[in-house]
């Protein structure tokens, strides 16, 4: 088993689901259904495109000044 980032962001009425690591995107109608449907995707991908190596993002925030408008 490989462990991956998913990164899930709504949009309107769906949830978008990305894997950074692979570039794989999905979406879903509740969280759980946009992750799965991401793990599908992902598989496919790789028995196409099989990891050369494995390599997690540094994941970080950061802050903006706000502008008033």
């Amino acid at each position: 088993m490989i462990s991956f980032t998913a990164v899930i962001q709504k949009e309107e009425d769906m949830y978008v689901a990305k894997c950074p690591e692979v570039g794989t995107i999905s979406q879903g109608f509740t969280i759980e259904e946009a992750v799965d449907n991401l793990k599908e995707a992902t598989e496919l991908y790789l028995e196409e495109f099989p990891l050369k190596k494995s390599s997690h993002p540094l994941l970080t925030t950061f802050e903006v000044a706000k502008i008033a408008a």
